[in-house]
């Protein structure tokens, strides 16, 4: 924690001191801390800026913040982010947390468990302390993982630490200076503020609203109810005259608030200058700090320049060495530094300036060629001292010069270490290598290699449009004849453009590069065809798509194995959709022998490929075949770190899971994928995942939810004239069906399946679309427009696959269930076999719940409570909570005494159990242990006992064996 002392005004860092003057004005912004902090006591996670320009008052606010906070038994912890060290990653969390850490590591780590504590150490020094040398089999697995998702691990871990840090009396965890953080640290924050922890955790962050970038920028908005803003202005005249007090006369204070602009360090920089009339002043406060640091004796001076040199917050040793003074001049340097409030003491020995203009002004008042030889010194003495490179890269990029080796390796060490958490770090330091190498013979491989490493490091980060450029600038410094790397850098630049939204850049890419070709029918031309055939297939171009397969082989005698199992991929998606079933599916089982022969390693370079045979079974109904392939094709995402491919197929693994009924693994893995879109800011990849999020939610009974993703894919202004928006908006239409709204749900499906009319919508969502068409009509007591739905979904059925046969007697039976429930029912039983046994499990308990109405409308009632109860037990293995409650409601109806579930939303938990309650429940009643539940949701064994005695009370129990008794016997 940030301990330094603070000045009655400014933005100096820490508590005010004993006997200093009290905070001037402030009234509305200390208002909204006393309100956000009991909203912070009484609902949990809440989010506060603290906005204003350079020296309003910020931090001397977020030292009344603390105050406040500690007073009501918060831990409060602060740190801030450092304008000459913003590249690191982490920083201003490192310096909130770090000695906190310390003080508590191994009470935490017990607390978090192995896992979440190795990968807080990859951030923490605290916590890497701990860690043994040895990596078990976790660590190699999560070292593996070379994609985006490895920072999503780590927010998660990151957000379980608040929460653990939280306990019992709350956290104010306050952040300063946010503007200067690293977009690891804004993108962290931005993850916490819409996955808030469980906790009384107050998130506090200051910063300049003209230097800050657009996402921490909206993070206020993000919060919704959570969030709120104070913006810090100017003091007024009366507040400036009050904070200046009477020392001061009337005149010399009207001249100083003119001249501050009522800016509160200003005027105090202003102030300070006592011994000049105000008119001689320079008219800038940097003019008139370094003024004040003119003041200082020549060694003081060096030193204090020496200081700004070596970090935001440093070691007099340090310092020494910058400055080439002995430590014990240092110290006496400091002693006058501390005198004229120029530096603080801060924690454990160390120092830092009073605020960071002053640092800033020190830094800039040293001549460039000293900085740079100090800089130079500082990275030779920490590479001497066996540092890590990520502290030495700070000063090798300031100091290194053009072809220092050392420089490039640390560099590029750095760049490696840190990429997994903070890409945006390595690909900073993987480009100041690249400016340090020069640009010879040589050094061309080495510089290939490092372009490469970038443009991952970018295409990871999000950052696509510069990996893209990277990938482009790799295609300039190939050599015009060596065609197979210039291939394989063309297929990666089309994607990124993909990515971007620009299919027409990605087409035009690769037809120049296959125009440069002498042979363009060669093996190394193939890679580049199957792009150009995946950009088809995504534009629902799916004849073009063929013709170019047409032109391609199966293999060739130069062509190695891989290429033969990536061609195969591509080929069932063109012939399903162009109605070709048999073909379809026999290419699907060429395709599935090759990629399950194939190694991992061969793999890796044709995931856009295998992603598309992924998809192709999905839509032909094959699940667990799909699903194998999307679980391999996905972890091999993460060794090679091709998030831009993972995100997709988390997608399709999500799809394939909400056919099987398996809701709650759909959710996880959607989440995951919704993350790793926004991560990546890629507008297609959020848009596939946002598409399974809201038919997941959906079908779960969380209704709000299903229709905001709904909404926001569809709102996202991407993918329009592609099948991919099209089912964007085929889910929304499901949401709104299943949350009750019918006629305008009906609409939006229809509407997106071109009125079933040459839509680019696959076979299977078509039948599906017209079977809920069949049943809105049905509910809206239409029974002849669900008829006419019913015939439509007969004209597309197929007998090659039996995955959707089921939805065709479902539709049927909606359309008679009013007129004719015998018939409707036998209907009903006839889908409800079909779909079980396709693993169509959802559609299936849907069917069972058609039949037991059906029976219950022909006066059947033991068929019709046989029925529902079988409907109820589909329906909780898959986790359709809303659905569930639909069928708790008709049992009732039919005399069946079952268990009431707490009034509220949709699909409200039993019992008032929370989600996470219900969650942890279950996994009890499945039988697992409580570090096995831990370990599975990402929580300490502590998190889990509090959640299971919560549940022990609600449920009136006092065992495990009570909670499995009571929610069975609930069902």
């Amino acid at each position: 924690m940030n301990s330094g002392e603070t000045p009655p005004f400014g933005e100096g860092s820490g508590r005010p001191q004993p006997g200093e003057a009290p905070l001037v004005g402030r009234r509305e912004a200390l208002k909204s801390f006393s309100q956000a902090t009991d909203a912070a006591v009484t609902r949990g996670f809440q989010f506060l800026t603290i906005v204003g320009e350079p020296g309003a008052g910020k931090t001397r606010l977020l030292a009344e913040l603390t105050a406040l906070t500690t007073g009501l038994g918060f831990t409060a912890l602060s740190g801030r982010a450092a304008e000459f060290e913003q590249i690191m990653p982490f920083s201003g969390l490192v310096d909130a947390l770090d000695d906190h850490l310390e003080a508590r590591r191994d009470d935490l780590c017990e607390r978090l468990g192995t896992a979440q504590a190795r990968r807080l150490a990859a951030v923490f020094p605290a916590l890497a302390a701990k860690m043994p040398d040895t990596d078990d089999g976790a660590d190699q697995d999560e070292n593996a993982d070379q994609s985006g998702m490895v920072r999503y691990r780590l927010y998660r871990a990151l957000r379980q630490l608040i929460d653990e840090l939280a306990h019992p009396g709350g956290l104010a965890l306050i952040l300063d200076d946010v503007h200067w953080a690293d977009d690891s640290s804004v993108e962290f924050l931005d993850h916490l503020v819409r996955h808030p922890p469980r906790g009384k955790v107050l998130l506090a962050v200051a910063y300049r609203p003209a230097q800050a970038g657009p996402r921490l920028s909206a993070l206020v908005m993000g919060a919704g109810a959570r969030g709120r803003q104070v913006t810090v202005g100017p003091l007024t005249r009366a507040e400036a005259e009050e904070l200046l007090g009477p020392g001061v006369n009337r005149t010399r204070g009207h001249a100083l608030y003119e001249a501050s602009g009522g800016n509160p360090l200003y005027l105090e920089a202003l102030a300070r200058m006592n011994r000049l009339d105000v008119g001689e002043l320079p008219p800038t406060v940097r003019a008139a700090l370094q003024v004040e640091l003119g003041d200082l004796s020549p060694r003081s001076l060096l030193v204090a320049q020496a200081a700004a040199v070596t970090a935001d917050e440093f070691e007099p040793a340090l310092a020494a060495v910058a400055a080439q003074v002995s430590e014990g001049a240092a110290l006496e340097a400091l002693n006058e530094l501390g005198a004229r409030d120029i530096v603080r003491p801060a924690a454990a020995g160390r120092f830092r300036f009073r605020h960071p203009l002053v640092r800033q002004a020190a830094y800039e008042s040293s001549a460039p060629g000293w900085r740079l030889a100090a800089h130079a010194r500082l990275a030779g003495h920490l590479a001497t001292l066996g540092a890590p490179a990520t502290v030495q890269a700070h000063h090798f990029e300031r100091a290194g010069s053009f072809g220092d080796r050392r420089a490039i390796a640390t560099l590029v060490e750095a760049a490696r270490r840190v990429a997994p958490q903070a890409p945006v770090t390595a690909a900073h330091w993987f480009r100041k290598a690249l400016d340090l190498m020069p640009d010879e013979p040589a050094t061309l491989e080495d510089r290939l290699e490092l372009l490469m490493e970038l443009s991952r490091a970018q295409s990871v980060s999000g950052r696509l449009t510069e990996g893209r450029d990277t990938a482009r600038e790799l295609l300039r410094l190939l050599p015009p004849d060596d065609h197979a790397r210039r291939a394989r850098a063309a297929r990666i630049c089309a994607l990124m453009e993909r990515q971007l939204d620009r299919p027409h850049e990605a087409r035009a890419l690769l037809l120049d590069e296959l125009r440069r070709m002498p042979d363009p029918r060669a093996a190394i031309a193939v890679p580049l065809r199957m792009r150009l055939v995946a950009e088809s297939m995504m534009r629902g171009e799916f004849r073009a798509a063929q013709a170019v397969l047409d032109l391609m082989p199966d293999s060739g005698d130069d062509w190695q194995p891989d290429l033969a199992a990536a061609v195969a991929a591509l080929r069932p998606m063109p012939a399903y959709a162009a109605g070709r079933i048999p073909d379809a599916l026999r290419h699907a089982d060429a395709a599935d022998r090759l990629i399950s022969s194939a190694l991992d390693e061969h793999l890796a370079e044709w995931l856009d490929a295998v992603a598309w045979l992924c998809w192709a079974e999905t839509n032909m109904g094959r699940y667990p075949v799909a699903l194998r392939h999307f679980e391999r094709a996905a972890a091999v995402a993460r060794s090679s770190g091709q998030t831009y491919i993972l995100t997709n197929l988390l997608a399709g693994k999500a799809k394939t899971l909400l056919h099987m009924g398996r809701l709650p693994e759909a959710l996880a893995t959607i989440d995951e994928s919704v993350e790793g879109a926004r991560m990546l800011e890629s507008g297609q990849q959020l848009v596939f995942a946002l598409t399974q999020l809201c038919l997941a939610a959906a079908w779960t009974g969380d209704h709000d939810a299903g229709l905001r993703a709904g909404e926001e894919a569809v709102q996202a202004g991407v993918g329009a004239g592609e099948a991919w928006g099209d089912m964007a908006r085929q889910a929304r239409g499901v949401a709104l069906v299943t949350a009750g709204r019918l006629e305008e749900g009906a609409e939006a499906i229809v509407d997106a399946c071109s009125k079933f009319a040459d839509s680019r919508l696959d076979r299977g969502t078509l039948v599906s679309s017209i079977e809920l068409l069949a049943h809105a009509e049905a509910a809206l007591g239409r029974p002849a427009g669900a008829a006419a739905w019913a015939d439509r979904a007969a004209a597309l059925a197929h007998p090659d696959l039996p995955a959707f046969s089921g939805l065709i007697p479902l539709a049927r039976a909606h359309a008679l269930r009013a007129g004719e429930p015998a018939a409707a029912a036998a209907l009903a039983d006839e889908a409800a076999s079909l779909l079980s046994a396709h693993e169509r499990r959802v559609d299936a308990g849907r069917a069972l719940l058609l039949a037991g109405l059906a029976y219950g409308n022909a006066g059947e009632r033991n068929l019709a409570r046989e029925r529902l109860q079988e409907a109820a037990t589909v329906f909780e293995a898959c986790g359709a909570r809303g659905l569930r409650a639909q069928v708790m409601r008709e049992q009732r109806r039919n005399g069946v005494r079952v268990a009431t579930a707490v009034q509220g939303t949709p699909g409200a938990a039993p019992y008032g159990l929370s989600p996470r309650e219900l969650q942890i429940a279950t996994l009890v009643v499945e039988g697992l242990t409580n570090q096995q539940i831990a370990e599975q949701l990402f929580l300490s064994v502590r998190t889990v006992e509090t959640h299971l005695s919560h549940i022990f009370a609600k449920l009136g129990v006092g065992s495990r064996v009570g909670v499995a008794t009571k929610l069975n016997r609930g069902s």
